[in-house]
């Protein structure tokens, strides 16, 4: 600005393989990222390199030099900086003549502008002390001043540096989380019994999300994998670790917090995306023609999506995989699917119909498998324009909510040495259950819809509905639903949906 006068600074920067590994300036600004002087120097240095004057290493300088030319040289150095090299020098010519000194056991000698060793590590200078400081300063205000936005800058710093391949990712991480275990609030929630904010509690989630990212890495070295495993169960062993259900201590459940319902529930959370425009690029390490990373990054969604896992314990956790799931799905949502990306979803819908217990839409599931509404009305939207006999199949299968049913089917009891095996009549503490029963009736009314003008769906689509449909309120919606899809203006009224209304409005 005007009114600041103009201060001349220092900078000096260090490079290594295109990193900038080193910083030093003198304006004294203390941040996690560079001060301006460095990064005006370093747009400097990318725009004018002419304007850089480029050295050979110092010792290639020296090599060239004769007896006379190295004595001037090192005499001129000590003249210009006699009082801060003076002493080195002395110590240093003292060691050399000494045939017995450690510096004469070395073969040549170090050059700090000659660079390191291609097999040296090499990675982008991170001042650690004030990340350890910013991150501290962060948490200690709590959420106000805009603190919450600011570690989110953090961890969006962690993914870039991640997405670089950036080995500084996992150190600043690290130092992100250190600080994390010693907020003292920890201890004082844990004393007391009460709950971390939501706000908080989303800013652990990203911590183990980029935990995730960590470890899993293809391109990390195995020592290093084993040195993390051993740093996150040294933070898990701490007293005041937070759980990932959120079951803490005297916690419960504020269901006044309920989850929105309807489809449009995160935004039978997300603020303002970006349209993005997803394409096809080449594989060309993988075996199968016509495998892209966009063909494999859905297959691997719809794979996620469709395993069979149990509810969690903990409200937190429960409303998190909701909402996990939906964003999983809003990003599909995004992706226009074509020929080449229809075969993947009709292989994965087939996949998981028929693959026994490691998917939640097989014959057999537990009977607090985390229900797949949401997923299988996606399917089913996706999947009705070019299969619609797979997008019935997938949605009927995915209709059933077990965790309302209180028996399972008992065993053959004419055979004495045959036990009745009966489920224990406990009814689990889902908490977001009314938002999973909106979602079944969502998918319960997509169906209805698509099946209009066909008998033979309609009748299936209502058994469904009849045989899995507990909630009251949520048949009659259907009911009103059949009624409104059957007397649409632009057609004559669908007598069998009529019946359909009809049926559910008595139920």
């Amino acid at each position: 600005m005007q009114s600041e006068p103009e201060t001349v600074c220092n900078v000096a920067i260090s490079f290594d393989r295109c990193k900038i590994t080193s910083v030093t300036c003198s304006c004294g600004n203390k941040d996690i990222f560079y001060c301006a002087h460095v990064v005006a120097l370093s747009l400097y240095r990318i725009r004018k390199p002419d304007q850089v004057k480029l050295h050979l290493p110092i010792s290639e300088t020296l090599f060239q030099m004769n007896r006379d030319q190295l004595q001037k040289f090192v005499q001129y150095l000590i003249t210009v900086h006699h009082t801060e090299v003076l002493p080195t020098a002395q110590k240093l010519a003292d060691e050399i003549l000494s045939q017995n000194s450690e510096i004469n056991q070395v073969h040549g000698a170090p050059d700090p502008t000659a660079g390191a060793s291609i097999d040296d590590e090499n990675c982008w200078h991170l001042d650690e002390e004030q990340v350890q400081e910013q991150v501290k300063l962060f948490l200690s205000q709590g959420g106000y001043h805009g603190s919450g936005k600011q570690l989110n800058l953090l961890f969006a710093k962690v993914r870039e540096m991640l997405k670089m391949r950036d080995s500084n990712g996992a150190r600043m991480l690290t130092l992100i989380t250190e600080q994390f275990m010693a907020d003292p609030r920890l201890s004082l929630w844990r004393q007391q019994g009460t709950t971390m904010t939501d706000k908080y509690r989303q800013l652990w989630d990203e911590l183990g999300a980029l935990w995730m990212c960590i470890v899993l890495n293809p391109h990390c070295k195995l020592e290093q994998k084993s040195s993390w495993l051993k740093q996150l169960k040294k933070w898990n062993s701490v007293d005041v670790c937070p759980w990932e259900d959120g079951n803490h201590g005297n916690e419960l459940p504020n269901l006044t917090n309920a989850l929105p319902q309807g489809a449009n529930a995160n935004q039978e959370n997300m603020g303002q995306c970006k349209s993005l425009e997803y394409q096809h690029l080449p594989a060309h390490k993988f075996l199968e023609e016509g495998e892209s990373y966009l063909t494999l990054a859905v297959e691997v969604a719809l794979i996620g999506l469709g395993q069979q896992r149990i509810m969690p314990d903990g409200l937190y956790a429960q409303e998190k995989v909701c909402r996990n799931e939906e964003q999983l799905i809003s990003k599909l949502q995004e992706i226009e699917l074509d020929g080449t990306l229809m075969k993947i979803f009709r292989k994965q819908a087939v996949f998981l119909l028929e693959g026994g217990p490691y998917t939640g839409l097989g014959e057999v599931i537990h009977r607090e498998t985390v229900p797949m509404h949401t997923f299988a009305k996606y399917l089913f939207t996706s999947l009705l324009p070019h299969d619609a006999e797979l997008a019935y199949k997938t949605a009927l299968r995915a209709m059933r909510l077990l965790v309302l049913e209180s028996t399972a089917p008992s065993g053959d009891m004419s055979r004495p040495h045959h036990i009745a095996s009966v489920v224990p009549n406990r009814y689990p503490r889902w908490f977001t259950l009314s938002h999973i029963e909106s979602q079944q009736c969502e998918l319960a009314s997509t169906m209805l819809t698509a099946a209009k003008g066909d008998v033979r769906r309609l009748e299936t689509v209502l058994e469904s509905i009849q045989k899995n449909i507990h909630s009251s309120s949520h048949i009659f919606k259907l009911a009103q639903d059949a009624f409104k899809i059957a007397t649409l203006m632009d057609s004559l009224p669908d007598i069998t949906l009529l019946k359909v209304s009809l049926e559910l409005g008595l139920q």
